[in-house]
């Protein structure tokens, strides 16, 4: 199992790979090579940020996709990318009739989806950080503004397939960070030394399961 998971992680890059790390994403008989797909139903993207320094005020999207191309013999040809609609934002606290905190977060002074309604995410390289660990390295574009991005990403399994699952199937964790401020969200970043507004740092929580080639195992 650590090897497949191990050729997971080979698989989210972009760039070459040294030989040693070449080596390992070729013993992975139990992922096939192919095009991966997000499987919706069983992926959560959530972000948190300080308020005040009282609480870490947590939110998520709830449209959002991605597309996976790999072979575990070649890393260097793998390539992932993400979409995320930021105006599917979703708050705890979305009462048109008090305040309507999703479209106030939606809106010139956040992620000004009126003039960027779309995120995206492309991985760029991946370097191996433990059995079933990885930092992604990426670029993320947010409100016109294109930044790197890393992942610290745990992979927790994958397999060919299986009669109730008749497609290959990976997941993953990940988590990352992102500063506001270097794209153009500068709105109530306290000021140093201070937590009083909202904090410059983004916190962001993934979840995500793909689904890719068919299985072609002995469905009996």
């Amino acid at each position: 199992m650590k090897k497949t998971l191990l050729a997971a992680c080979a698989l989210m890059a972009s760039a070459p790979y040294a030989a040693g790390d070449t080596a390992v994403a070729a013993l992975a008989p139990d992922v096939p090579a192919g095009a991966y797909t997000l499987d919706r139903s069983h992926a959560s993207l959530i972000f948190r940020v300080d308020h005040l320094g009282f609480s870490n005020y947590t939110a998520r999207f709830t449209r959002f996709d991605a597309e996976l191309v790999f072979d575990p013999t070649e890393p260097a040809a793998s390539r992932l990318t993400a979409t995320v609609d930021g105006r599917s934002l979703e708050t705890d606290f979305p009462f048109p009739d008090q305040l309507d905190f999703n479209a106030q977060l939606q809106g010139e002074d956040w992620l000004s989806t009126a003039d960027h309604p779309q995120m995206t995410y492309r991985s760029t390289n991946v370097v191996l950080t433990g059995n079933d660990s990885a930092r992604i390295d990426g670029e993320l574009t947010l409100r016109g503004v294109t930044r790197p991005m890393a992942l610290e990403a745990t992979f927790n399994g994958g397999y060919a397939g299986h009669p109730m699952d008749p497609n290959a199937r990976i997941g993953f964790s990940a988590r990352g960070s992102l500063l506001r401020s270097e794209y153009g969200m500068s709105f109530g970043v306290p000021e140093p030394g201070s937590k009083m507004g909202v904090s410059d740092e983004v916190e962001v929580i993934i979840e995500a399961e793909f689904s890719g080639p068919p299985w072609e195992g002995d469905d009996a």
